[in-house]
């Protein structure tokens, strides 16, 4: 939690991109060509998201609902060797606290025998998983990266000058009004702002950070509090009025505001300044509103927690579709970086998801937190390839 700020807000627990905004905001406007389809294989075996088919024969590939995995060589993965694996190992122990379905042998395994050196963290993901290359059913390879990352914004405790925009926990009576009030009601029905009356968690000067918030479904506030002292806290994901997601970058470019090209961050708030007395009008183009709950930050260094349930770890954490690939996988990502062809290949953990991160060949990467993560991931949609690593079963 890529604009990829679209894409956060029906994430569970996790963190929030400006460029998943801007992917968000854009809602899969573009995407990446794929191979050719090939012919389908058959469906993927009952029993949930965490069931992989076992083959008939060596070197069957693995089916899951959204995606075939075929078993390849090591020497397919791209620059496996120039990665500093060990980096991962933090985020493989952190995914182990919650071992997926054909894990829990291969967890203990990396807590009893935890590499010193580059040398040992490479030898023993080789020893003990085997990569397969994710394809879709049809067996396109080549899919889709976005990038998303945890918000950092100042607020005030109480309402002052111009931190006037309320952040909310969840009101009450939001598990008995289904769909619950959309944002414009939220906002002008009485009944529906005294729900909310007495909820706020803090408060924001630009509505649009607020958006950011809630598309990307959490982050950090720079909080004041009434007696001038600052501190940070994070805000993470407690619900949302289950209203349909719709992106506002979208909005802007049907009605000829903006082109496509325009419809990044930076330029739906350039609009938003030139244009303030449609702002409401924008914000109430998308019905959404996802509310959430205050936590404190005692690791500033540690990530939000993402839909596995663990923190979340910049450089090594993707969202992946459950569907495809299991939470708690390592997966070997290739691609390039923002804007530029330099390659981007690392042995990440499959730790999050989204509403808009579907499909086998489809990752979206955590960048951390900070305006350099901002950057990243705003501007993050790229081609990409994925391998997941997979334990080999038991040894002799």
């Amino acid at each position: 939690m890529a604009f990829s700020l679209a894409l956060r807000s029906g994430r569970r627990g996790s963190a929030a991109s400006l460029a998943l905004a801007v992917a968000a905001l854009l809602a899969g406007c573009a995407g990446v060509p794929l191979h050719p389809p090939a012919p389908a294989t058959p469906p993927a075996p009952a029993g949930g998201p965490d069931i992989v088919a076992v083959p008939s024969a060596p070197g069957a590939a693995l089916l899951r609902p959204r995606a075939r995995w075929q078993p390849v060589d090591w020497s397919e993965l791209p620059g496996w060797d120039g990665d500093r694996v060990l980096e991962a190992w933090s985020a493989l122990n952190r995914s182990c606290e919650r071992p997926s379905t054909g894990w829990a042998a291969t967890c203990a395994d990396a807590l009893l025998n935890a590499p010193s050196d580059e040398a040992s963290a490479r030898a023993w993901l080789q020893s003990r998983l085997q990569p397969y290359r994710v394809e879709s059913p049809e067996g396109a390879a080549e899919g889709l990266v976005t990038g998303y990352y945890e918000p950092l914004i100042d607020a005030s405790r109480v309402p002052r000058g111009s931190y006037a925009v309320p952040l909310h926990r969840p009101p009450a009576d939001l598990g008995v009004r289904k769909p619950y009030w959309t944002r414009q009601q939220l906002d002008t029905l009485p009944a529906a702002q005294a729900a909310l009356r007495g909820r706020e968690i803090a408060f924001v000067a630009d509505p649009l950070d607020a958006l950011v918030l809630q598309i990307q479904g959490s982050g950090r506030l720079r909080l004041t509090e009434p007696d001038g002292s600052l501190r940070t806290v994070r805000l993470a994901f407690a619900g949302h009025n289950d209203q349909p997601y719709k992106s506002v970058g979208r909005w802007l470019i049907e009605r000829g505001e903006i082109r496509a090209e325009q419809a990044s961050w930076p330029g739906i708030k350039a609009w938003a300044r030139a244009n303030p007395q449609r702002v409401q009008e924008l914000l109430w183009s998308n019905p959404r509103v996802v509310f959430f709950r205050e936590e404190p930050l005692p690791d500033p260094q540690l990530g939000p927690r993402g839909a596995q349930g663990v923190a979340l770890t910049p450089g090594r954490s993707i969202a992946v579709d459950p569907q495809s690939i299991p939470y708690g996988t390592p997966v070997w990502l290739a691609s390039t970086e923002p804007l530029s062809t330099q390659a981007l290949q690392r042995l990440v953990v499959a730790q999050d998801t989204g509403s808009a991160i579907v499909g086998a060949v489809r990752a979206d990467f955590f960048w951390g937190w900070g305006d350099q993560a901002e950057q990243q991931a705003g501007r993050m949609k790229q081609p990409l390839r994925l391998w997941v690593l997979w334990p080999r079963g038991p040894r002799s």
